[in-house]
């Protein structure tokens, strides 16, 4: 699904054999000291100039050790094709490029992968403290933390001294731990209520908004997850969700003027 330019994913997935396959790598790993799980996919061809065999993506191993799936079936329905049948890998609390669609097969080994997905495709540059860039770059792995702002909808006309619902859903790999409502001249400070985290489900975020005077108000939603790491402002793939809202004059207020 899409929302504000943000490919999100919210299924049951289902694996097969109840986690067997997996559980089999962590004892090969154990044998044989690996550091990362390579996966590949059907899907190739030319991307950008650049031939390529085959779709491949790592991971460290320790992830085996949580909740990485090989998912036959999602949502109580065999996989279908557009989503990665017969057998798609699913590693929980990593970008969705991570799970490799259309899984033909795995191995483990001492060092990254050397393919254009991991290594050219889906890393972010590494910035230093003032942010130049380093020349060095990594990989797409853990979801930082993330949220977006549902209600009210970019535009919504609300009025002045009245209340309004601001609410969302913010997710992270660890979880999130706390999300603040703000405008962008930073005028407005408001932390919302943080459901608990379920599994990997998002965590719907709630905060009643009081304006106090009438124009376009940009509202931001800032969420940080439960290491401290907080949503950059923007410039960055997890950049805090920008919602333009216009703000009105209450009728009260206008009675009051005219008497």
């Amino acid at each position: 699904m899409l929302f504000g330019g943000c490919a999100l994913d919210h299924n049951d997935w289902h694996d097969m054999c109840h986690g067997a396959a997996i559980a089999l790598l962590t004892c090969w790993r154990v044998a044989v000291q690996c550091r990362y799980v390579w996966s590949f996919g059907t899907d190739g061809g030319v991307f950008d100039g650049v031939r390529v065999e085959a779709y491949g993506k790592d991971f460290p191993i320790d992830r085996l050790e949580e909740d990485v799936l090989l998912a036959v079936a999602m949502n109580g329905e065999p996989l279908r094709p557009e989503n990665g049948f017969p057998v798609r890998l699913l590693v929980p609390g990593f970008y969705g490029t991570n799970s490799v669609k259309w899984l033909t097969r795995m191995t483990l080994a001492a060092t990254r992968i050397e393919n254009p997905f991991a290594t050219r495709w889906y890393n972010d540059e590494v910035l230093d403290g003032v942010g130049r860039p380093t020349g060095r770059s990594r990989p797409l792995w853990q979801l930082p933390p993330q949220s977006i702002i549902v209600a009210p909808a970019p535009q919504t006309r609300v009025r002045c001294h009245q209340p309004v619902t601001v609410w969302g859903w913010t997710w992270a790999d660890v979880g999130t731990e706390s999300v603040l409502i703000a405008n962008e001249d930073g005028t407005l400070h408001l932390p919302a209520l943080v459901e608990p985290r379920r599994d990997r489900a998002w965590q719907k975020f709630e905060a009643t908004w009081m304006p106090n005077c009438a124009g376009i108000v940009n509202l931001t939603a800032r969420a940080t997850d439960r290491n401290g790491e907080t949503q950059p402002h923007d410039n960055a793939r997890n950049g805090q969700h920008v919602v333009p809202i216009v703000v009105i004059e209450s009728t009260a207020t206008k009675q009051h003027e005219i008497k």
